[in-house]
């Protein structure tokens, strides 16, 4: 039974079947041994990629100690330690800048291009081009676009055409118009007039070209406005696009066109727009944007803004050839206030100021920087001897000389001239009067005490002659008469302050032109002492211009003033006592820096003449607010707007309005 049931339970495989297990078990037994390759093929990258991210600095190799002793003594084992510092220095970031351009570098992180505007980074920009043109155009008429309020990038293209080829368009469009023209006419029709103001053009265009007076040009123009936001984009775009309509301009987004537009401003002189407009050679010169003046240097004092462009007018005077300045306006129109506002900045920036002052108006601000404030008076006060010298010795230079000559024009000024024998004897007897002192020609005894106005005129009353007692008895006046104590005294006071201030004011109006003469010439002998870099100020410098003599001097200061470190800053408000005096246009011609305020109608027209001014700056002149006026410098000049901190205003104002106020404080 049990044979009966083992043999029921058997299998019988026909030969056929036997072939597919014997298949079936070599195909399992090969998948299996792909997968083991897999698994070892995977586990040896995961070891690589271990092995890679490795410190290679930081694995430990075994290594023979004898042969690690013979790579310490040959320096082999130096070599690599620096080598696996050098690799070890190289970050991610340096293996990828590795492999950067400049063009890489540069490009921004990422760009979004829109329907009429684009998106750098966190810039927005949108282009515009220019598709209509005025008829009539003037030099400077893009001025309002290139000193626009707002940063903006400006590109025009200019493309020559070849006039034989234009001269055959030109010949076939009029003769189109032309036709078109008489076609009108035959109808009955009213002719356009347009069509014959185009017609008109050509024409003149066509005999231009014909006569080689007049090249013809292809001409395209683009805008890119740049904003922070599309707020501003907006308000930027209108503000553009309304300057040009008030230019008879029509400009017009790059719609659908923003990038190539947005490539054409750059400055790779590419035009990827190409929208251009007919232009000859004399309307394509008026398209040149180069209108706005500047006048800023990177270091220097801020005079004010710029009324053109709105830009900083920041200058070093003492970088021009001379660093002479003449200041003109009416009576309180701003000049002092100019002048003072210049002398507080300069102090700041180390250069010395000295200031003659007529009026007093510079004691408040003397006060305010602790600066010495020298007043002269005939009672008490300050003074100063008309014969001291300077004791500097330089080559080519006679100290004694210069000084006897400066002394002629004083004497001339206060004796109201001299003839020619007064002066020869006024000559003789300076002469002697420093000889009594032990001071003659020789430089090493010029050092010594200088003689005083009573000993010259001791000397005049012993000569024998008669002129010499007439000088002596017209000179009493200012020995022992009314105008005595004001220049037969030593010198009592010394520049020794970085701003100076000498006050003529408590003297008579007499007497005030021979003051100021006197003090140009104190100060000139102290600032031949000692070389530094020096502002002089002369306020009211009409009084200098009232005398032939005064002038000389002043002039021949404005000439000499560079060589001494030394600029001189001539101020008047009585423009014709300069401008009829030749002196005065010389000490103009002299000024490196000129400034003109706001005029009288009497004034501006010999201010025209002399700074070849145009009709509208004339008028500028008449009508401008205090405070504003004309900066020259050198060849250049602009509108300029004087500003100052409210701190500086306080310091330097003179406006009775401004004082009261403070008094009432």
């Amino acid at each position: 039974m049990t044979e009966n049931n083992n043999n029921y339970n058997r299998t019988f495989d026909s030969k056929t079947i036997q072939q597919l297990k014997e298949k079936e078990v070599q195909t399992k037994f090969s998948t299996f041994k792909e997968e083991v390759k897999t698994e070892d093929t995977e586990a040896a990258k995961k070891v690589e990629d271990t092995e890679r991210y490795n410190d290679p600095a930081e694995e430990k190799k075994k290594v023979n100690p004898l042969l690690k002793l013979v790579d310490k003594l040959s320096g082999k084992e130096k070599e690599e330690e620096a080598k696996q510092r050098y690799e070890s220095t190289y970050t991610d970031v340096d293996v990828v800048a590795k492999d950067l351009t400049i063009q890489d570098i540069i490009a921004p992180i990422d760009l979004e291009v829109d329907f009429n505007d684009l998106q750098i980074g966190d810039y927005y920009a949108r282009t515009l081009f220019i598709s209509g043109y005025p008829r009539f155009v003037g030099p400077n008429w893009l001025s309002p676009i290139v000193n626009f309020e707002h940063s903006l990038r400006i590109s025009t293209f200019y493309y020559p055409v070849d006039s034989k080829t234009i001269l055959e368009k030109l010949k076939k469009k009029i003769g189109e118009m032309e036709a078109s023209l008489y076609s009108q006419m035959e109808d009955r029709k009213v002719v356009d007039p347009s069509l014959k103001v185009a017609l008109s053009d050509a024409q003149q265009l066509q005999d231009s070209i014909a006569e080689g007076t007049e090249k013809f040009f292809h001409f395209a123009m683009y805008v890119t406005i740049y904003a922070r936001n599309k707020e501003l984009l907006e308000k930027y775009s209108r503000n553009v696009i309304s300057t040009f309509a008030a230019m008879n301009v029509t400009a017009r987004p790059a719609t659908l066109q923003q990038e190539p537009g947005f490539i054409s401003t750059q400055p790779i002189g590419v035009d990827k727009l190409y929208i251009t407009r007919n232009m000859d050679t004399t309307s394509i010169a008026t398209t040149f944007p180069f209108v706005s003046s500047e006048l800023t240097m990177d270091h220097g004092i801020m005079y004010g803004i710029n009324l053109h462009n709105k830009s900083l007018v920041i200058f070093d005077r003492f970088e021009l050839e001379n660093a002479n300045t003449v200041v003109f306006a009416k009576s309180g129109a701003g000049k002092s206030y100019f002048v003072k506002l210049e002398a507080v900045r300069s102090l700041m920036l180390g250069t010395e100021i000295i200031i003659i002052d007529p009026e007093r108006e510079y004691e408040a601000l003397c006060t305010a920087v602790n600066g010495s404030y020298i007043s002269f008076s005939q009672d008490k006060g300050n003074k100063m001897n008309p014969f001291e010298l300077s004791g500097v010795k330089d080559e080519g230079d006679d100290e004694l000389r210069m000084k006897l000559l400066a002394l002629h024009g004083f004497f001339k000024v206060l004796f109201g001239g001299l003839s020619n024998v007064e002066e020869s004897l006024l000559d003789r007897a300076l002469i002697l009067t420093y000889r009594e002192k032990g001071i003659t020609f020789d430089p090493a005894t010029q050092t010594k005490k200088p003689p005083l106005l009573e000993d010259l005129y001791k000397v005049l009353k012993g000569m024998a002659e008669t002129e010499a007692h007439d000088l002596s008895k017209r000179m009493e006046k200012y020995i022992i008469g009314s105008a005595a104590g004001v220049f037969n005294e030593e010198s009592n006071f010394e520049i020794n302050n970085p701003f100076t201030v000498f006050s003529v004011r408590d003297l008579q109006e007499e007497l005030k032109p021979l003051a100021m003469y006197l003090m140009l010439d104190f100060i000139w002998t102290r600032i031949r002492k000692d070389i530094k870099r020096r502002l002089l100020i002369v306020d009211e410098a009409w009084y200098m211009m009232q005398s032939l003599d005064s002038a000389s001097f002043m002039y021949s200061i404005a000439k000499r003033a560079r060589k001494y470190y030394l600029g001189l800053t001539t101020i008047t408000q009585d423009v014709a006592d300069f401008l009829n005096n030749d002196m005065g246009k010389a000490i103009i011609s002299n000024s490196s820096l000129q400034v003109l305020m706001k005029q009288s109608p009497s004034a501006v027209e010999k201010l025209q003449q002399v700074f070849n001014l145009s009709d509208g700056e004339r008028n500028y002149l008449l009508n401008c607010d205090r405070g504003q006026g004309l900066f020259f410098a050198g060849s250049n000049h602009v509108g300029i707007q004087i500003l100052s901190s409210q701190a500086e205003h306080e310091l330097i104002t003179s406006d009775p309005r401004d004082l009261e106020r403070k008094c009432r404080e």
